[in-house]
């Protein structure tokens, strides 16, 4: 099968100026759509001051509020869901709920999600047998990436997430030559099939991944490669979002979706930042059911404009640098420290709690250290945080002040990324 650098639509090779023409288009009609049917961006509007005639070009648009991810779960929980689309639920395709809890909207738009072209930036063609290790109950990760792989011509396996042995059987058993879901999860199947004495060059015939839902250290990606002898290429986006933006088979960064305008803004302002600068990733779907318009992402990168061997011209993000605010992603999930304080309240021995992230050998490990004052019942508190936060902690019990303080922060990410 040929996996060389192909284009899927030529709108990825336009020029500079072609794209930005075809940017303001794209947002224009989603300004005028949103204005009418959207009570969350009339307000917004009207709380700024400005008006859909006031969004002249690219330039003006950086005058709209950005939308933050926080403000939409309030909104969706104060507001109702209705106040933030322009079409009825019932003339959507799904509705999903994230951890949050919030909602996700899916239109009947074509390739609502936009991930087409970034499966084909990294060697998926009609023809390939995909296993699909997304979830596909209530989040949207599974059949959000499955459609795409449906329009590019391929089969997909919707094996889900877990089950190991069954995940390998699958592979071994049938022609699989692609695999879609987090590359910790791929270097798991590795492990276990060399423990059950198969050899992952031979006896699997995967040659394509597609990874997300968590950042991808060089090494982690090397060693599941060397490991399948495969390529290995991830794509950035959210469930609220859809795709934002891909590698290619020449990697250097994450090219922009042709499916939404992206800007780097200042945190603080949200004002666009110059080319080469850190800040906030903001993005605005052209989808119009459901209109994010400068939704601020809370991660942090930077966009490099180096021209690409695989003849595409859109800009790239320099991978996720960070994250702005006090959150972080762990296995494809947020985890916010005021969720983890729900869970906290109910259980009056703690007095205080910290959220440690570490990823020693590639692997994410959640651990929530507790500093408690009489009992602690963990088989009850263990199972009310995975149900709250969607993972399973590590608990590291403390019993004195100095060993977490009172100021301490609530959440600490030690993740280290070579």
């Amino acid at each position: 099968m040929d996996r060389s650098n192909k284009i899927y639509d030529p709108i990825e090779k336009d020029s500079a100026e072609v794209r930005a023409e075809r940017q303001f288009n794209k947002i224009s009609s989603v300004i005028k759509t949103a204005i009418n049917s959207s009570g969350e961006f009339k307000s917004r509007m009207d709380a700024a001051g400005l008006r859909a005639e006031d969004i002249k070009s690219l330039d003006s648009f950086s005058k709209i509020p950005v939308l933050r991810k926080k403000e939409l779960i309030s909104m969706q929980q104060d507001k109702g869901l209705d106040w933030l689309l322009t079409a009825a639920p019932g003339q959507l395709s799904r509705i999903y709920q994230s951890p949050g809890p919030i909602y996700d909207p899916e239109g009947r738009e074509k390739d609502y999600w936009g991930w087409t072209e970034g499966f084909y930036a990294a060697g998926f063609r009609a023809g390939d047998l995909v296993q699909m290790t997304f979830s596909y109950h209530l989040t949207p990760a599974g059949l959000m990436l499955e459609e795409p792989l449906r329009e590019i011509g391929c089969a997909v396996i919707p094996a889900g997430p877990g089950n190991t042995p069954v995940q390998i059987q699958l592979m071994t058993g049938l022609p699989v030559s692609g695999f879609v879901g987090m590359t910790s999860y791929l270097k798991v199947i590795a492990e276990k099939a060399v423990k059950e004495g198969l050899d992952p060059k031979k006896d699997f015939k995967l040659d394509v991944a597609f990874v997300a839902a968590e950042r991808l250290p060089e090494s982690l990606r090397n060693e599941v490669e060397e490991a399948f002898d495969m390529k290995v290429r991830q794509g950035y986006g959210t469930a609220d979002l859809g795709c934002i933006a891909y590698e290619c088979l020449e990697l250097g960064g994450m090219h922009v979706s042709s499916r939404c305008y992206v800007e780097i803004c200042d945190p603080e302002t949200g004002n666009p930042l110059p080319p080469g600068e850190t800040g906030e990733v903001v993005v605005t779907p052209y989808t119009l059911s459901y209109p994010l318009i400068r939704f601020a992402t809370g991660d942090l990168s930077r966009m490099v404009d180096t021209p690409c061997d695989c003849g595409r011209t859109s800009p790239k993000l320099a991978g996720i640098l960070g994250r702005v605010d006090d959150t972080a992603k762990v296995k494809g999930q947020f985890i916010y420290p005021a969720q983890a304080a729900e869970v906290v309240k109910d259980f009056p021995q703690i007095k205080k709690f910290q959220i440690v992230i570490t990823n020693e050998s590639g692997r994410d490990r959640l651990t929530i250290r507790l500093r408690v004052k009489g009992i602690l019942d963990e088989k009850a508190f263990v199972p009310a945080f995975q149900n709250k936060i969607k993972l399973r902690p590590a608990l590291e019990i403390l019993d004195t002040d100095e060993t977490l303080k009172d100021d301490a922060a609530p959440l600490v990410d030690l993740r280290t990324y070579e």
